[in-house]
């Protein structure tokens, strides 16, 4: 069983950061592709960064340049998000992801709100 908890949203203004943790546990976690994916109003929930195993990182590219995706070296369970310069349009529910397989694991999801 994979449990994952998503910690880190809030309310920032245009240009500020924010930095989102997920803590994940079950066994295969430490093994699995984790990464973060968004829904922003009316819009369907897209990739936004992921990061495997070996450290291979992808990134949407709306986020390029602006968002840094991490891993915990010591455990492998655990990923960060570090967003920087943030967008009203990066409003959005965030969702801390595992992908096992042919499964994916969700968390419950924070909310990013980008706001003057």
């Amino acid at each position: 069983q994979v449990h994952l908890v998503e910690s880190g949203g809030g309310l920032v203004q245009p240009g500020g950061s924010l930095r989102l943790v997920c803590a994940a546990s079950g066994e295969i976690v430490r093994l699995a592709p984790m990464g973060w994916y968004r829904r922003g109003p009316d819009q369907q929930r897209e990739l936004v960064a992921t990061i495997t195993y070996g450290g291979g990182i992808q990134y949407a590219d709306s986020v390029k340049g602006r968002f840094t995706i991490s891993r915990d070296s010591a455990q492998n369970t655990m990923i960060y998000l570090q967003m920087d310069s943030l967008k009203p349009e990066d409003t959005a529910v965030y969702y801390c992801n595992v992908r096992w397989g042919k499964y994916d694991y969700w968390g419950q999801g924070t909310q990013v709100t980008v706001s003057s």
